[in-house]
């Protein structure tokens, strides 16, 4: 069968979303410094200990890629056991992962949206984003705490730090 010559109009793209997250991250007053069109860095007070929220958007594939990183650095002596915890805990998530920023020596939680061909990213679903990576980050700290400075296995700090109790004490 010959191949088909087709052709696709280009989409328009993507509004900048970083101008919508400009105003939520301004809305709920956490520190921010827009850098440029394409970055942007926040930090969110977090139960455990502050976030920092990086936003890159890539205009050329209309993709926002956004990291939160934890205010906690892991001792070389301990990342293997926390890349175990990572993997085990990217089991429990429908949404981003998990990973160690080489650099820092830290976890984070990484997400990507991709926006060709949409008008642009919603309020709505940039506030559930940066939502969603700040629970799933405080739902995960302690069981990184217990790995790090507990002495647990991954498997029983997750266990641990998913324990859910009910009732009143």
């Amino acid at each position: 069968m010959p191949a088909t010559n087709q052709s696709f109009a280009e989409p328009d793209s993507a509004a900048n979303p970083l101008d919508v997250l400009e105003q939520i991250i301004g809305a709920n007053e956490w520190a921010f410094e827009r850098r440029n069109d394409a970055e942007m860095a926040a930090e969110a007070p977090g139960r455990w200990c502050d976030y920092g929220l990086y936003f890159n958007w890539s205009h050329e594939i209309s993709a926002m890629h956004f990291t939160c990183a934890f205010d906690l650095k892991v001792p070389p002596k301990r990342r293997g056991a926390l890349y175990e915890l990572l993997a085990l805990a990217n089991e429990r998530l429908w949404i981003g992962h998990f990973g160690m920023d080489p650099d820092e020596g830290m976890p984070v939680f990484r997400h990507s949206v991709l926006l060709r061909g949409a008008p642009g990213a919603s309020a709505e679903s940039l506030e559930d984003m940066v939502d969603i990576a700040i629970t799933e980050c405080e739902r995960f700290f302690p069981a990184f705490q217990f790995v790090l400075w507990g002495g647990k296995t991954p498997t029983d700090a997750l266990d641990a730090a998913m324990l859910e109790c009910v009732g009143e004490a």
